[in-house]
């Protein structure tokens, strides 16, 4: 069994996951009124209001962080994936929003006590091994003022491993994409191995990420600088085992 958990991916490997043709399949993944109605519940989870300051960490094209703009507050994206910052930045033109998109690192960020909330949505935590992890957390709340929210959405580990799909295919007209899945229970890890037929082309490419469950979070926030933690289900809704997501809410 590959143990990615002693293998980390390299910012190579992600910006190779996250990447041009990613992009080409994700209006089929996440369809825009899909995205209009999870930027609603985000607005409402972290009690947002005109002219508040969001980070959002993990924000690939921006098809949150341009929503949350043009519902008024002040959005400020961070990724790295040179791809996707240009088409978020392309589509925030489109949209006549002002959005601050920055390239780097969520281990490593620049701001202290500037946000008001800030937020790792649609799987975006988890992509490292426990410490570096649990350094995106603590970076996060350092970005926080105080009384901060941070919001993490993610895979119900419960739902997951009773279901554990093994293969997802996501085509777009003659384009297909396949992803192979294998969940490693010694190190709580779910292993993707993605195939891309394109063009009259094969890519293959491979991405990790680590599952937490509630508990887990709470010690990880504590120990971040939160206070309080809160866990929901998809969208907002109340958090149950059979739910798909789990969407956890801090307070600094």
């Amino acid at each position: 069994m590959e143990n990615n958990e002693n293998n980390p991916l390299s910012s190579g490997e992600l910006e190779r996951y996250f990447s041009e043709d990613y992009l080409h399949f994700s209006d089929a993944v996440k369809p825009p009124e899909e995205s209009d109605r999870e930027a609603e519940a985000i607005w409402n989870l972290l009690s947002l209001g005109q002219g508040n300051q969001v980070l959002e960490l993990g924000c690939g094209h921006g098809r949150i962080t341009n929503r949350l703009a043009e519902k008024g507050a002040r959005v400020t994206g961070l990724d790295i994936s040179p791809t996707l910052l240009k088409k978020a930045e392309a589509d925030a033109a489109e949209r006549r929003v002002n959005v601050e998109y920055v390239p780097g690192d969520m281990r490593s960020l620049p701001w202290r006590d500037r946000f008001d909330a800030a937020l790792l949505w649609f799987t975006s935590f988890g992509y490292f091994d426990d410490a570096e992890n649990e350094r995106v957390l603590y970076e996060a709340a350092c970005s926080l003022r105080k009384g901060g929210r941070l919001l993490i959405d993610h895979l119900n580990r419960f739902a997951w491993l009773r279901e554990k799909p093994a293969c997802f295919v996501v085509q777009r007209e003659n384009d297909v994409r396949i992803d192979i899945v294998d969940t490693d229970a010694l190190t709580d890890r779910i292993n993707w191995k993605r195939i891309v037929v394109r063009d009259g082309c094969v890519r293959r490419m491979r991405f990790s990420f680590r599952l937490y469950g509630f508990p887990e979070y709470v010690r990880m926030l504590r120990d971040a600088g939160f206070d309080a933690v809160e866990a929901y289900g998809q969208d907002g809704g109340a958090f149950t085992p059979y739910g798909p997501r789990i969407v956890v809410v801090a307070h600094k």
